[in-house]
């Protein structure tokens, strides 16, 4: 029974992870990433609604008195 010749795979492995990392070099450099990320500013609404001015109470039916 013949033995496996593994004396080429050394260097068949080695190629294949230098490949992949230029692969992956490459598909990153692609990306925008930008330089300096800032927070959003939120800006509050008014409210145009008279309801949505004060605060009002809500009543249950089962807790209304008798």
């Amino acid at each position: 029974m013949p033995q496996l010749d593994t004396s080429t795979w050394f260097i068949t492995i080695m190629s294949m992870l230098v490949t992949l990392f230029f692969m992956f070099q490459l598909k990153v450099s692609k990306y925008h990433f930008p330089e300096n990320p800032e927070p959003k500013l939120e800006t509050t609404s008014k409210s145009t609604a008279p309801w949505e001015e004060k605060w009002t109470k809500i009543y249950f039916p089962l807790s209304l008195p008798l």
